[in-house]
């Protein structure tokens, strides 16, 4: 059990070491089981703070999550509000203040819940027929909006949903046909279900809600979206009388389309909804109301099949329908929408040169202010004047943070991972740039090993993010931590290369249909850096690393750069590009990176295919992928080890039969360390 119930989660100074106790870098069990905070939800006088705490049972090979609730006054200590033995998601405070609301599947299905403020036993809210995946309180607080998994043949019948299930207990074949795809999803098989909107009321004491109403039937879509939406996809207008959300029509187009719009739809379900964005043919999402409901702001990309487009903030006038977009000249995509208590401003992240702070933009004029700067905010919440986010950073996991909106009086709310792992020592980092293609700046981060001394050399991790459009900034990873690198004694170097995202769109955008020349260009120009600025990085002793887009990259670099590197690690990585293009499950992902499909485009297939230059390969290379990757199938892993092992080049296979694209249980995530690190030994010391 973590120390933490014991420690007031107030900002405190580092303490020094026990007597006797150890000081090592980061291992990963360690990582594997700290404490997660995250979630932060504050009541509607900003005087409390709600929030989520994880821990993790290793031997069990599971976690769990609380509910935690504290002052932010930070003149007390925070208390547990739900009872042991319940794992439970997705807070919401309720407007008055009095509730704290929950998912939970205690009972033995996913339901709503609610505890009051001042702590108490659970109330179940909802004994649906069905699992609740996602939910929304009507401003009245006399409804909520829930998502449901459903047949569409079922329609608003949810009884005929269970008689559904019911009807497959017993096949007397295991076949399945399909028609169109999706036939699966991330790591699902399509079943022929989808998450539909529902609207119920709430229900009075002592009671629970067993039947909802279906709204926007007419639109046959998942709401949420699969496989990562949440409620953000759906909210209320201000008088309760009305729900917008976000949807892709599920048909034949659906694996290779990104056109998301916005429907208007009547919350007792009595009209069809309303298509609003149906001019724009990209992604629109995340639609929030102005006080007197006559506005609509939401986010929208603008170009159709593109994933990684920036997202703009628009406004919506819904008398007319015309729209504008606010803020044309800052080129930053928008992670979400929270409007300012005057409606005046919009607070979202986005990520910014390395960093992910939060940010205020003026609606009128689109102008932009950082509120949070440095880390990764990975959430937020602001009532009655009071700041509440979540922070990571390269040297902590998320940590919450309380205080004014101008920055003031901003103080923790939980411990660092510094303060529950006390024994560790992190590596320092530094971000640095350098030239690369096409002579812009490109930057990086070098993180110094745990034990770092002067006038040492080190062992270096490459590592190679994914995406292609993402980055390697200033935040913390329970999958791929450079902190687990410089906690074996390594130093690490990661590049964010032309098609990384914080940088501008023009940045991002530079890597579709070259993912073999101009970011090899900068991983190559980024490496002669790095060693040059800091002479601590051993060159001679170097393992080049990455995972999916990174792990692409690691094939490519396999045959076309393999001159520096000691050994390799492929995690998910594409390996032929062409059947890429056949067997990924969006198959919009590859027609807008190859400029069309492998039949009209063959040859932007094949330019960068690093199945062509397995003849070059000759470093010795860990090849890791699972079975329940259908983003990158299994199969691709499984071929490169094969081309390892034919050409006999030392190389080993690890695999795993029930993880995705991500390798998250906790006991597998340490088996992946382990085996990643033995390998790095072997091949370049520590």
């Amino acid at each position: 059990m973590s120390r933490l119930a014991l420690l007031p989660l107030m900002l405190a100074a580092a303490l020094p070491l026990a007597a006797g106790a150890a000081p090592h870098g980061l291992q990963p069990k360690e990582l594997a089981t700290l404490d997660r905070f995250s979630s932060p939800v504050l009541t509607p006088d900003g005087a409390k703070l709600v929030f989520a705490r994880r821990v993790v049972d290793y031997d069990a090979n599971k976690s769990s999550t609380a509910l935690w609730i504290q002052p932010t006054s930070g003149t007390g200590k925070a208390t547990r509000l739900t009872p042991e033995g319940w794992n439970v998601n997705s807070p919401l405070v309720s407007d008055d203040g009095k509730r704290v609301y929950f998912l939970s599947s205690k009972g033995g299905s996913s339901q709503l819940y609610y505890v009051p403020v001042g702590g108490g036993a659970p109330v179940q809210v909802t004994a649906m027929p069905l699992d609740v995946s996602t939910y929304s309180l009507s401003p009245k607080g006399d409804r909520i909006a829930l998502s449901m998994e459903t047949y569409p043949d079922c329609a608003a019948d949810l009884a005929c949903n269970t008689k559904h299930e019911k009807k497959g207990d017993t096949p007397k074949t295991t076949g399945v046909v399909f028609d169109r795809m999706f036939i699966r999803h991330w790591d699902a098989w399509n079943e022929g279900k989808l998450n539909r909107l529902f609207v119920a009321d709430l229900p009075a004491a002592g009671k629970t809600a067993n039947t909802a109403k279906l709204v926007g039937g007419n639109v046959v879509a998942d709401v949420p979206s699969r496989p990562f939406g949440d409620a953000s996809e759906f909210t209320w207008s201000p008088d309760g009388q009305q729900l917008v959300f976000s949807a892709r029509n599920a048909d034949r187009d659906e694996p290779t389309s990104t056109n998301f719009d916005l429907y208007l739809v009547p919350a007792d379900g009595s009209a069809d909804a309303r298509n609003l964005t149906e001019a724009n043919k990209a992604w629109d999402t995340g639609g929030a109301f102005s006080a007197d409901g006559k506005t609509l702001y939401y986010r929208a990309m603008k170009r159709p099949g593109f994933e990684a487009d920036r997202f703009a903030l628009m406004a919506m006038d819904l008398a007319t329908g015309e729209s504008r977009e606010i803020d044309p000249k800052w080129d930053r995509s928008a992670d979400g929408i929270t409007l300012s208590a005057d409606g005046k401003s919009i607070y979202t992240t986005a990520e910014d040169m390395g960093e992910h702070p939060l940010w205020a933009v003026d609606i009128a004029s689109g102008g932009v202010t950082k509120l949070v700067g440095e880390g990764t905010v990975s959430a937020f919440d602001v009532k009655n004047g009071v700041l509440a986010f979540s922070r990571n950073s390269l040297k902590s996991g998320d940590q919450l943070f309380v205080g004014g909106l101008n920055g003031k009086g901003v103080r923790a709310a939980s411990p660092s991972a510094g303060e529950l792992l006390k024994d560790v020592r992190f590596g320092d980092y530094e971000q640095f740039s350098f030239k690369g293609w096409n002579n812009e700046t490109v930057h990086g981060y070098v993180v110094k090993p745990w034990n770092y001394e002067k006038g040492k050399t080190y062992p270096v991790a490459f590592l190679i993010h994914g995406g292609p459009q993402g980055s390697f900034g200033n935040g913390w990873s329970y999958r791929w931590n450079p902190q687990t690198y410089a906690g074996q004694g390594y130093a690490v170097v990661m590049i964010d290369f032309h098609g990384s995202t914080g940088y501008g769109q023009a940045f991002t955008d530079a890597i579709s249909q070259h993912w073999g020349d101009r970011p090899l260009e900068d991983l190559q120009k980024g490496w002669t850096a790095a060693q040059k600025q800091y002479s601590f990085l051993n060159g001679d002793k170097a393992c080049a690393l990455g995972a999916s887009y990174g792990g692409y990259m690691v094939y490519w670099i396999a045959g076309n750069w393999n001159q520096p590197w000691k050994c390799l690690v492929d995690h998910d990585g594409v390996f032929d590009n062409r059947m890429m293009g056949y067997s990924t499950e969006e198959l919009w992902f590859s027609r807008w990176e190859n400029g069309g499909t492998p039949w009209e485009n063959p040859e932007a297939y094949e330019k960068f295919n690093p199945i062509n230059y397995v003849k070059n390969w000759r470093v010795p290379m860990l090849v890791i992928h699972s079975q329940q990757d259908f983003r990158i199938p299994a199969e691709q892993g499984i071929a490169a080890f094969s081309a390892l092992q034919q050409k006999g080049i030392e190389s080993k296979f690890l695999y795993f039969p029930d993880e995705n694209h991500w390798v998250l249980k906790p006991q597998n995530s340490v088996k992946w360390h382990e085996t990643v690190n033995d390998w790095l030994r072997t091949h370049i010391g520590q």
